[in-house]
């Protein structure tokens, strides 16, 4: 529950798990952090759900609503909120009483990263591919590729619903009669590698999403998830480009 009056800086950024309140002195006083895109003082007062707060250039996540998981969803859970057949969906796996959603989509047969928060300005510059934030996929697939397919998925395919591109595309490895590749996206469109690679004539044994922006899945199990701290949702924040704005 926040204060309703506004409170000293250095609690404001301690609170929020950006450093020790010492430390946070230490990054005012070398003038790295913003009130609402000026300089901050040692003992300014600031609003949490009204001042935008920044250090070395990054907007702070500081309202106490705001909630934030990174989930390795496995195969066969849904991503939604809910879902009227009654099937596991990502927000079952996640223990809050707040009121969280997915960002953007994974399919019941894919696996891996994703975002769940409530934070609507955060969920429309991850989902809406005009602010190119990268997904990153391995993609196991049936077959050899080679770079006649790299340099398709590249250059665009035309899909029933219009034309996709990878941002990148690179073999990982050959192995047994399949490949590995590694796929970054900036849009979301459903089943969309799947349907790359299909349109290619490749089927997909396997589909796991590794990172979104520069958040990756790293040692998460599948089922299980994480907060995410203050320094990671910043993260998010510059990789979506959110900066503040004067107006």
């Amino acid at each position: 529950m926040p204060d309703e009056e506004p409170q000293r800086i250095q609690k404001v950024l301690a609170h929020a798990g950006i450093a020790s309140r010492r430390a946070v002195e230490e990054l005012i006083q070398s003038g790295r952090v913003k009130v609402n895109g000026r300089p901050a003082r040692l003992g300014q007062r600031v609003d949490p759900d009204k001042d935008e707060v920044e250090v070395d250039g990054s907007l702070v996540p500081l309202r106490a609503e705001l909630r934030y998981f990174l989930l390795n969803k496995p195969v066969g859970v849904v991503t939604t909120a809910d879902d009227p057949e009654g099937r596991e969906t990502v927000v079952d796996l996640v223990e809050t009483d707040d009121r969280v959603w997915p960002v953007g989509r994974l399919d019941i047969e894919s696996e891996g990263v994703v975002l769940l928060t409530n934070d609507g300005e955060l969920t429309h510059r991850l989902t809406h591919p005009s602010f190119e934030v990268p997904k990153t996929y391995l993609v196991e697939v049936r077959g050899a590729v080679g770079n006649k397919v790299i340099r398709s998925l590249l250059g665009g395919i035309d899909l029933e619903d219009g034309p996709a591109r990878a941002a990148t595309a690179q073999i990982v490895e050959h192995a047994k009669g399949h490949t590995m590749l590694e796929i970054v996206m900036t849009e979301g469109r459903n089943r969309i590698i799947r349907r790359m690679l299909e349109a290619l004539g490749f089927s997909v044994v396997r589909l796991v999403r590794v990172a979104i922006g520069p958040l990756r899945l790293g040692r998460l199990k599948a089922g299980t998830y994480r907060k995410l701290g203050p320094h990671d949702v910043m993260e998010l924040y510059r990789a979506a480009g959110m900066k503040r704005v004067d107006l």
